[in-house]
């Protein structure tokens, strides 16, 4: 009871809130099942009524209310429902919330509901920090962090409820809470290309989830541009270069209605650029310099979400009160020699004032080094005042690339794998030598971009149950994937969740310490697959995009390079 009553089913609660604003009994019905996985009794309770609150917030602001609609969908004698009266008659009682908390202390502290981290006792904080912080984010952030415990998710919890019950004028006071941050968002899971965000990327993800759970068709700005601008305040990780170059001439912002028209986009406003002098825009595409420290027990795991071959198309618009035309380029930094930090730059075009440019670039090869950061970059060769924007960037198609060890010191290209086998070291002369003890292994590396393409890998097996190449990789557990099979098979197979299906297979005298050429092509609902003189063909219509994969079950597979082509 103890363990099936941890927090962890209302850390992640928030999402069914927002998939079904002003409908509390779907999101509390959603909370139950999502927390049913993995807890039980209380925790399934305290989940409950976050998300019912969440979601009523939409439409409703007295928090009074909220706590009256969340109750409902929890029995009433659960040590919940009991704990919320008595926070509610509390904060009747004591106008300073630190009695309230010592009260909280007394009969809901962590002597009493043990385990690593119990939900009763961080539950009651959420609502001390609502109620005594009332609708100020930085009171209410103050109280629920200074009063202890769970800090981090009894935070944001308040923070989600506060920043639907009052929106984004909630930022406007106090502190800047939303510059500093710059939308930027992570997601660290085993869909590697899912893991550098922002935040109206993933707001636009739970719009249309809700909008699915409606039957509506999901929205897509701008014609489904990975960066549009189009929500207010909106900059999708874009920050001014900070560069010796740069440093001071450029800042970043998100205006409506530029040049006279509607539109949402980004500012780039520029002062005393020169000979020299540049002004640049980047948003990040792989694991930032500040995030790659290793020792942290909270490591992002991501592989970069833009790769050579791959097409990038930009509008960019000069403000119709610049003075003189600037030059504009499209720019991608990368990782490169010893994993110091590269620009490379596209053509360079003319901006003249109030016309807009379109720009297309097909980045170059950047010799598997992985892309880091993507953005706009101005120079002019007189002092030039203004602005640019950017009405949107995106970017398409399938890669051509290569990934192997570099010749140089560098670490971050193994990095851009997401690794998830038992031991993948790197002191072997293969670049990608890895072993897995018990179930499949996996390391793997792509985006949702990735729909038809090649991938080829000449790979070694040793022993192994089963193990090859892997495409359409979609996390740990959806993917296609050609495999040499113990017992002479070689087999074309779907990993869909917790089913293998077999598309093809045909016996082959295969043998371990021998090294075959495996490749996969995929266009649509076709593959075909070629290993050791044999070709193999199906037809599967699950998986239409991802990124590539090794694969191995209970054995040990070697490889010195994958490459990708459309």
């Amino acid at each position: 009871k103890v363990v099936a009553e941890q927090i962890g089913s209302q850390i992640f609660i928030d999402g069914w809130a927002m998939v079904a604003p002003g409908d509390p009994a779907l999101a509390a019905d959603l909370a139950y099942k999502a927390a049913s996985v993995s807890h039980d009794g209380e925790a399934i309770y305290g989940a409950q009524v976050i998300a019912a609150m969440e979601a009523q917030a939409f439409v409703e602001s007295d928090l009074q209310k909220l706590l009256d609609c969340a109750v409902t969908f929890i029995p009433r004698d659960s040590v919940i429902a009991r704990q919320i009266a008595d926070m509610r008659e509390w904060h009747d009682e004591f106008p300073d919330w630190h009695q309230t908390h010592r009260e909280i202390v007394k009969k809901y502290g962590y002597d009493k509901f043990g385990g690593n981290c119990h939900m009763v006792p961080n539950h009651a904080l959420i609502h001390l920090g609502l109620l005594y912080g009332g609708d100020d984010l930085q009171k209410a952030l103050m109280i629920t962090n200074t009063a202890g415990w769970d800090t981090d998710c009894n935070s944001a919890n308040v923070g989600c409820l506060l920043g639907i019950k009052n929106g984004l004028a909630m930022f406007d006071s106090g502190p800047d809470w939303r510059g500093p941050v710059a939308d930027r968002l992570y997601l660290p899971t085993a869909d590697g290309g899912r893991a550098i965000s922002d935040a109206l990327t993933e707001s636009f993800h739970v719009i249309n989830m809700g909008r699915a759970l409606h039957q509506l068709p999901p929205v897509a700005p701008k014609n489904g541009a990975r960066f549009h601008f189009g929500l207010p305040g909106a900059v999708q990780g874009f920050v001014a270069d900070n560069t010796p170059q740069s440093r001071g001439v450029a800042t970043v912002t998100q205006v409506t209605g530029y040049n006279g028209g509607t539109s949402l986009a980004l500012a780039i406003n520029y002062q005393r650029l020169a000979l020299g002098r540049s002004a640049v825009a980047t948003t990040m595409t792989f694991i930032p310099p500040d995030g790659i420290d290793t020792r942290s027990s909270y490591q992002i795991l991501a592989s970069p979400t833009l790769y050579s071959g791959q097409t990038v198309t930009t509008l960019l618009v000069a403000d119709v009160h610049n003075a003189q035309p600037i030059t504009a380029q499209l720019i991608v930094r990368v990782y490169g020699t010893d994993d110091a930090i590269e620009t490379i730059t596209g053509p360079a075009v003319e901006l003249p004032a109030g016309v807009a440019v379109p720009l297309t670039w097909c980045i170059p090869d950047t010799h598997g080094a992985p892309i880091m950061a993507v953005g706009v970059q101005l120079t002019s060769a007189t002092r030039a005042d203004g602005t640019v924007y950017v009405d949107y960037l995106t970017w398409s198609g399938s890669p051509t690339v290569t990934f192997t060890r570099p010749a140089h010191a560098g670490k971050l290209w193994r990095r851009a794998w997401v690794d998830a086998s038992d031991q993948w070291d790197p002191q072997w002369p293969e670049s990608f030598r890895f072993a897995q003890n018990s179930g499949t292994g996996m390391i793997s590396q792509g985006t949702a971009d990735w729909v038809d393409y090649r991938a080829t890998a000449a790979i070694t097996p040793h022993l192994l149950a089963h193990g090859g190449l892997a495409v359409r990789v979609q996390g740990l557990r959806r993917y296609y994937a050609l495999e040499l099979q113990a017992g002479g098979i070689v087999a074309l197979i779907k990993q869909y969740d917790d089913v293998t299906t077999v598309l093809a297979q045909q016996t082959c005298d295969w043998h371990p310490e021998q090294t075959y050429e495996f490749q996969i092509d995929i266009r649509g609902n076709q593959i075909t697959a070629l290993v050791a003189g044999i070709t193999l063909t199906a037809n599967d219509v699950s998986l239409a995009h991802g990124g590539v994969g090794l694969v191995c079950a209970e054995g040990r597979i070697a490889c010195e390079r994958v490459t990708i082509q459309p």
